[in-house]
């Protein structure tokens, strides 16, 4: 592979039959894995820094994630009032046009159903108007890439149609929606299904649900968070089974995630981490992750059955194209972005580039 600056030139086998001089640094990976960058569509923080903290906190946060193998992130935010929400889409607005590595913003909420609502705070939950969706539109000056509702809610599905008309990729999720609810959301445009199984109807044999509609779709992905908690290794090999091509591995990674256990703040609430595992304080409520995506790798592999080239798809490849990003993400091929991984065959990583810059290794 031939990269010049921020972008690969050329791909092959083997040694270039480069002249002397004409490549500045050459790089064997020695028989290892060599892979696209890692694409995270949904992830809160890193490293013991969370998004919601500013900017200095996300840029640490993402350098965090970076060390393994995520070269491009999304930045969620939890439900918070609009006002917040409009002052984090403009911090990520100003990094997204300083720093490519970031995407751009993902809100999670505050669309959501009370029910499901896991870690959000329900005082910010509220329904969809137009206006406010305007508002945030506005402040995120074109980089709010993902935003996650629940469609059952009023006004949903033409909050829905405002936002896919403006290059915004719906997710449905945090949600009570029927199989025909998530349906109805699908064709409206909602093209994603936020981190599936958890914080919605489970499949039911006369109640499908919106996992069974996500299914079904061929237009539509579907998030999964693979630590062996959030979802079985089980069912995760069933997703991958029954919407083939349409997994996309995320974290949902909190600020534990590559830090240590303790207490962590996501918005307003308080994460407990214990053993590696994050709940929402004094509950058994999972709260976001302590997840990166190489250890997300080896779960769906090892433990899930998933193929080498399936799982590695998740992480590129899925996520680049439900964003509309398949142009220039998630592969290494002539014209995309000098992203790559170097993975042992343990599927450890070994070093990272983004942008066609090396990544510092993450510490072992």
């Amino acid at each position: 592979m031939t990269v010049d600056g921020g972008t690969i030139l050329a791909t092959g086998h083997g040694r270039p039959p480069l002249a002397p001089g004409a490549a500045e640094l050459a790089i064997d990976v020695g028989g290892r894995w060599l892979t696209p960058g890692f694409i995270d569509l949904h992830g809160h923080g890193g490293g013991g820094h969370s998004y919601e903290d500013g900017a200095e906190e996300i840029l640490a946060a993402t350098a965090a994630h970076r060390r393994h193998g995520t070269t491009r992130s999304l930045i969620s935010f939890v439900a918070n009032p609009l006002a917040e929400l409009e002052a984090q889409l403009a911090v990520v607005a100003t990094l997204a046009g300083a720093d490519p590595l970031i995407l751009g913003s993902h809100l999670e909420g505050p669309y959501l159903a009370r029910e499901r609502r896991g870690a959000h705070n329900a005082e910010f939950l509220r329904e969809p108007q137009p206006a406010e969706i305007d508002r945030l539109l506005d402040a995120a000056r074109g980089t709010l890439r993902q935003l996650t509702l629940a469609p059952e809610l009023p006004n949903a599905l033409e909050a829905t149609r405002i936002l896919v008309e403006n290059g915004v990729t719906v997710a449905v999720g945090h949600t009570e929606a029927t199989l025909e609810q998530a349906q109805a959301a699908f064709d409206e445009g909602a093209r994603l299904l936020t981190h599936a199984f958890n914080a919605m109807p489970g499949i039911h044999h006369r109640a499908p649900g919106p996992v069974v509609a996500a299914f079904d779709d061929p237009r539509v992905v579907l998030e999964l968070i693979l630590d062996g908690r959030h979802v079985h290794p089980s069912v995760a090999a069933l997703a991958f089974d029954s919407a083939p091509g349409r997994i996309a591995l995320v974290t949902d990674a909190t600020a534990a995630a590559g830090s240590v256990d303790g207490d962590y703040s996501l918005g307003s609430v308080t994460v407990a981490v214990r053993d590696g595992v994050a709940m929402l304080r004094g509950t058994t409520t999972l709260a976001g992750s302590t997840l990166t995506q190489d250890a997300a790798l080896r779960v769906a592999i090892r433990e899930a059955g998933v193929s080498p080239a399936d799982a590695i798809a998740a992480l590129t490849t899925v996520p680049a194209g439900v964003l509309g990003l398949e142009h220039r993400y998630g592969m290494l091929a002539a014209g995309f972005a000098a992203d790559a991984v170097i993975l042992d065959h343990a599927l450890t990583v070994q070093a990272v580039w983004a942008d066609g810059r090396p990544i510092p290794r993450a510490a072992t």
